[in-house]
């Protein structure tokens, strides 16, 4: 099921993985993140039932199958007999480390928000990516 050097199985395992992470992450943190958020579940959460409800969760799948995309690019990139559960993560913690953590800061920064919620949300981030590249690594690219 490979075709252009990725195999588009791993990806969809990969970003369903790491959308299931964020889920869990979430459940767990998730009170912590709104207080650093400055809100409550009330004043964030619309209606059950609704499109606007549901759309965060279907964007952050979409986000997820694109992010585990192209870290599967990315390990592609490695080479033949390269692409390893350590090398996916190892990939995964630079990609996240150079990209992710680094926007997110400033971004956060500029509009002022607290430390911790840079610190929550990167940290989710850090799990859905090296658990994508540890699937990736596993099954291959």
């Amino acid at each position: 099921m490979a075709f252009a050097g990725v195999n588009y199985q791993a990806v969809v395992i990969a970003g369903t993985a790491a959308w299931v992470t964020g889920a869990v992450y979430y459940g767990i943190f998730g009170k912590p993140w709104l207080a650093a958020l400055g809100r409550t579940r009330e004043d964030i959460a619309p209606a059950r039932g609704t499109p606007a409800f549901y759309l965060p969760f279907v964007l952050a799948m979409i986000a997820n199958l694109i992010m585990a995309g192209v870290l599967a690019g990315i390990v592609g990139h490695l080479g033949p007999g390269r692409v390893t559960l350590l090398n996916g993560i190892i990939s995964a913690v630079f990609v996240w480390l150079g990209f992710v953590v680094t926007t997110m800061a400033v971004n956060n920064a500029f509009g002022g928000r607290k430390a911790m919620l840079t610190v929550i949300d990167s940290g989710h981030w850090l799990a859905a990516l090296v658990v994508a590249g540890a699937v990736i690594g596993f099954v291959g690219v």
